[in-house]
């Protein structure tokens, strides 16, 4: 058996902050206490540091084909990435294609993730094409540990579903006691504007946030609030971004349905005024990041539980797809965000953040006053290990838990960089901001898969995250 002891760390839970010994037996936690013997254990001393589960984020998009192109990190680059976050979970979704089965589609995924993984990953299933077989086949994949499922109220002609098939996915997502998430847009309003803008010639940047108006998430949301809530279903609206919308959400909470929400730090921190900027490119997402009186709205909505995790989204794009950049003495190239030049509509959608979105919340979170550092663990890790049935073996420290933890040096600074960061892209939207807080160590299972600025992971030595059912509503 493989011990290490942690010594004299403080451990921050979603409810609690105490000292404690931390004694790790193969891939889990099996004594935590005061003064535990070393024996045989190697002994790590963590006095002064911060000890937290490993973030879990529920929201990436690796290596998925999207607007011609492929998003530029794939499950080894993007999980090296996450690990140096912070973040030792994620959850990707399954795209279904056309004529596809759910289980094949898993299978293709499965296929991109195996060899390349190094950390923990599961799947959510996002279904495009629900025919009956489809309908039928929607609680056989729980047994597959897939326990969630995606639907588009957006992207018409492409992925978008109508009111009769989410209501029927709702209670058939229910009755398997799985929980159903939403893009929640009204693709109908949407795709009226886009082609109104781009056909008289309102082609810059910031008409992808003209085209998208939060009026139209907030419809899309109080009508998948009120489709769940007939259904008796649990329902989880992703990539939350304004105050219209959220409000539709708290409407619902407040009625005792089991609808639950989540932000991106993207929502937290830019606004319109960045897609106007010559390199607006960067920050074309879908949704679109709102205004100002939307980042404070959302700051307010994490700390007082309107909205129950933080996620990512994370689905970066190169920036300059025509040059070339260097990932681990390999070159990389992939068409990215200059597709879209000259007009907005086929800029790819997508930003990165699997790697930023635990230490900017840190900095600008916690650091800031905004969040505690309880709340910041609820956000990142523990309520999303709940809603999608990974609690209490992730999530939480924990005896018995998984062995998924970050120490942290509170004091150690960085300014960020797209050069000292680990995603497979040519840019990084927080360039140049300071950081205060990071992950010192990261195990991963058990395994110290960072230390500093060392990366001890290889492709293929992931784990796929088997979820359960009837999960939690918090």
């Amino acid at each position: 058996i493989m011990k290490t002891l942690i010594k004299g760390g403080t451990i921050i839970t979603a409810s609690d902050t105490y000292e404690a010994d931390l004694l790790i037996a193969d891939d889990r936690i099996a004594l935590m206490g005061a003064d535990l013997p070393a024996e045989d254990a190697k002994v790590v001393d963590a006095t002064g540091k911060m000890i937290t589960p490993g973030g879990i984020d529920v929201h990436t998009h690796l290596e998925l084909p999207f607007f011609g192109t492929v998003s530029s990190d794939d499950f080894y680059t993007g999980q090296k990435a996450a690990a140096f976050g912070g973040t030792t979970t994620h959850i990707d979704f399954v795209i279904q294609a056309k004529g596809e089965s759910l289980h094949q589609a898993i299978e293709n995924w499965h296929k991109k993730a195996g060899s390349k993984s190094a950390a923990n990953y599961g799947f959510h299933v996002a279904i495009t094409d629900l025919t009956d077989e489809v309908m039928d086949e929607i609680p056989s994949i729980a047994d597959e540990g897939v326990t969630s499922l995606k639907l588009f109220m957006a992207y018409k002609g492409v992925f978008q579903v109508d009111d009769t098939t989410l209501f029927k996915s709702l209670m058939k997502a229910a009755e398997a006691g799985m929980i159903t998430m939403v893009h929640a847009e009204n693709g109908d309003v949407l795709d009226v504007l886009i082609n109104e803008n781009v056909s008289t010639g309102n082609l810059a940047t910031e008409y992808h946030a003209y085209s998208h108006p939060a009026w139209a998430e907030a419809e899309a949301t109080m009508r998948a609030v009120a489709l769940a809530g007939i259904a008796g279903a649990p329902l989880y609206v992703v990539h939350m971004t304004c105050e219209e919308s959220v409000d539709q959400l708290r409407y619902g909470r407040e009625r005792g349905l089991p609808v639950m929400g989540e932000t991106c730090p993207q929502y937290l921190f830019f606004t319109v005024d960045n897609l106007c900027q010559s390199d607006g490119a960067k920050y074309v997402c879908s949704p679109p990041v709102r205004v100002e009186k939307d980042n404070e709205y959302l700051w307010n909505a994490l700390a007082a539980g309107h909205l129950q995790a933080v996620s990512t989204d994370h689905c970066p794009f190169m920036y300059e797809g025509t040059k070339p950049i260097e990932y681990e003495g390999e070159q990389y190239q992939m068409a990215g965000k200059e597709l879209g030049q000259g007009d907005f509509s086929k800029i790819p959608n997508g930003m990165h953040g699997i790697e930023d979105r635990m230490l900017v919340l840190w900095t600008y979170g916690v650091g800031k006053g905004r969040i505690s550092p309880n709340k910041f663990v609820e956000l990142t890790a523990t309520n999303p290990a709940k809603i999608f049935g990974m609690y209490p073996s992730k999530g939480v420290v924990a005896v018995g838990a998984d062995a998924d933890l970050v120490i942290w040096d509170t004091e150690a600074t960085k300014v960020i960089s797209w050069k000292n960061m680990h995603t497979r892209t040519d840019h990084n939207v927080y360039e140049g901001w300071e950081l205060i807080g990071l992950p010192e160590r990261v195990y991963v299972r058990g395994q110290l898969l960072v230390h500093g600025e060392t990366w001890n992971g290889e492709p293929g030595g992931g784990s796929y995250v088997r979820r359960s059912t009837h999960a939690q509503i918090v």
